[in-house]
């Protein structure tokens, strides 16, 4: 820039004449606006991430160590006054913001919705640590944590009692026991989940990878699933069953809170493999079958939707289940005429089992378009199929595209092959290419095996429960594919959509507002790891040096991470060396024990910050 400017004055002085008052008006604001360009593209240089770059690159090119310039200019890294947060009271230990029972009085009981994400304003939110229960230990290590659990982590009662005929947990001195019961499979899940795998073959092959369990109990199904090779998120609301969603996870399960009531649920279309509810109460058939709508969306083509209970098996269980056999068979009538409409074909059924499975044959979806009495209806073009962030359920039914085909089931690789091929809807992404994944799969092969000389418990039974804050293709979960983890990957409801990637490769996630509390309970995960998450925040939305102003403000970030984070769990969290001071500032707030460490490639304008929760207990409590 300082070329360019004596290059203009030059030209103005030609011939020893000095300039006119207009041309120097001009000069000046032309020097004025060359130096604000230079300086603004000097910052957008400096919190230029490579996460933003999907493009494929050279592997090895990103291995040179980077030196910058002594005489490029400098900005002062961000800090922050010293923190310290109080503790919250013993009544919040298992709050969970956006799902605040003492909340649900301000929203409506159509449908259930008090029970959706109703997340506080900003002059609510706690600034608080919240405190285990007393008597906390550290949880029990996968996989003994998928049959039993310390009861003084999850000190709920009713469950016990209202649950332990059903045997889905019992009590026993100071620990929970799952023996594998459920309403419907008192002979136990694993005979359950056989019985299920004889009418769908295609749950042994690998053909079947990812599942989601409606009302999931304490995810007993989605413990047997992980022997089998399926991934299953399992899903449940903050209810009167008292955390269903927290047992599943203290056991080592991949588990969120969520409810089908008026808005979509936090993931794309056609994600899941199969679909399943075993008695959970659902209404399918009410509101004009618009639950069984939201099935048909998340469910790609070719995959399953599961249903044991009422009314299947009408003919032998209406006694057991308060009603009229007339009354059931009515239900059931209307619950496979819904089906048909949508595009589910009736695939089997024994006993209490029945299988449906989602057509993706073109000819079913164009004879709806061309009924115009058709109920439910076609999706016009403006409904779009991915948009799940507080998007309300639509009464229509979304056809397949072409390329939707392509990633239906039979016509994706089976597991584990999938893992590493790109998906037919990576083209969907600006920039996403095959090479483009395989570079990200490199790059996190790099890191993690990096990450590992730096968290000697990675990879180790210490961590099961992993949260990766902000993936673009599920990169760092592959890389870790091998370990005793499972990794719920989070994509930015304000970025690329790149999650259907994430569940085309066989892999689970959830779009997510950092902005706001996630939906799990207390202290449920083992590791957290974000890349960049702030250095992202301030490109989009611009900052004031100094304060650095986001959406939200940094603390409000860290302190929903230490909610989650289980004591004795790590975060890794890698950044841009400007926001390190600060991040280590509120780490020390929280009582947390950080180091910082230098990236694989030892840049300058990047580090890691590697941070452990300690185990403390509220001076109120005993322990």
């Amino acid at each position: 820039e300082a070329w360019f400017t004596s290059f203009v004055v030059s030209r103005t002085m030609k011939n020893g004449k000095q300039p006119e008052k207009g041309s120097s008006r001009i000069l000046s604001l032309t020097v004025l606006f060359i130096a604000l360009c230079g300086f603004s593209f000097y910052l957008g240089g400096m919190f230029c991430s490579e996460r933003d770059k999907i493009e494929a690159k050279d592997v090895t090119s990103t291995t040179t160590k980077v030196v910058a310039s002594p005489k490029e200019p400098t900005v002062s890294p961000l800090q922050i006054k010293s923190v310290s947060f109080p503790e919250c009271g013993s009544e919040l230990q298992d709050y969970t913001p956006c799902t605040d029972p003492k909340r649900w009085k301000r929203y409506g009981v159509h449908r259930l919705s008090f029970l959706e994400r109703h997340c506080p304003p900003v002059h609510e939110k706690s600034e608080c640590l919240i405190p285990p229960p007393d008597g906390y230990k550290p949880p029990i290590s996968w996989p003994k944590s998928r049959d039993q659990c310390w009861y003084k982590n999850v000190p709920y009662d009713w469950i016990n009692k209202q649950k332990s005929n059903q045997h889905w947990l019992k009590k026993e001195g100071d620990k929970f026991h799952f023996p594998g019961g459920g309403t419907m499979f008192p002979r136990g899940v694993s005979h359950y989940v056989d019985q299920m795998q004889d009418l769908i073959p295609e749950m042994k092959d690998g053909t079947v990878r990812t599942a989601i369990d409606t009302g999931c109990g304490v995810a007993s199904w989605g413990g047997d699933l992980l022997d089998r090779g399926i991934l299953t998120i399992s899903l449940a609301p903050r209810d009167n069953h008292e955390a269903q969603v927290q047992f599943a996870l203290e056991r080592g399960i991949p588990a969120i809170l969520g409810i089908i009531s008026t808005q979509r649920l936090p993931f794309p279309s056609n994600s899941f493999d199969m679909a399943h509810c075993s008695r959970c109460l659902i209404p399918w058939t009410e509101f004009g079958g618009i639950y069984l709508l939201e099935v048909h969306r998340i469910v790609r083509p070719g995959g399953f939707w599961v249903l044991s209970g009422p009314p299947v098996n009408y003919k032998r269980r209406w006694r057991g289940w308060n009603t009229t056999m007339e009354d059931q068979k009515s239900d059931y009538d209307k619950l496979q005429s819904l089906l048909t409409s949508m595009c589910f074909k009736k695939y089997a059924q024994k006993d209490d089992i029945a299988v449906w499975q989602k057509l993706s044959d073109k000819s079913c979806y164009d004879k709806i378009a061309k009924n115009m009495e058709a109920y439910p209806p076609k999706c016009d073009d403006s409904i779009e199929p991915d948009s799940a962030w507080y998007t309300p359920l639509r009464p229509c039914v979304l056809a397949p595209t072409l390329k939707v085909k392509k990633s239906g089931l039979g016509s994706i690789p089976k597991w584990p092959e999938r893992l590493n091929v790109a998906p037919e809807r990576i083209s969907d992404v600006h920039g996403g290419s095959a090479s483009g994944l395989k570079h990200d799969d490199g790059k996190w092969k790099n890191r993690v095996k990096h990450y590992k000389k730096v968290l000697p418990a990675l990879g180790t039974d210490k961590i099961r429960n992993v949260l990766d804050m902000n993936t673009v293709y599920g990169g760092f979960a592959a890389a870790l594919v091998q370990d005793p983890v499972w990794v719920m990957n989070v994509v930015s409801s304000y970025s690329a959509n790149t999650l259907p990637v994430v569940f085309d490769r066989g892999l689970i996630g959830t779009y997510h507002d950092w902005c706001e509390a996630f939906s799990t309970y207390p202290r449920t995960y083992d590791l957290l790891h974000l890349d960049s998450l702030f250095t992202l925040e301030s490109q989009r939305y611009g900052f004031d040096f100094g304060s650095l102003r986001f959406r939200c403000e940094m603390k409000y970030v860290l302190l929903e991470m230490d909610r989650i984070l289980r004591p004795g769990g790590y975060v890794i969290m890698r950044e841009s060396s400007y926001f390190m001071d600060a991040l280590t500032t509120l780490g020390k707030g929280m009582r947390w024990s950080c180091r910082r460490e230098e990236t694989e490639y030892a840049v300058e304008s990047e580090k890691i910050l590697v941070c452990q929760k300690k185990l403390w207990f509220s001076s109120n409590q005993t322990s």
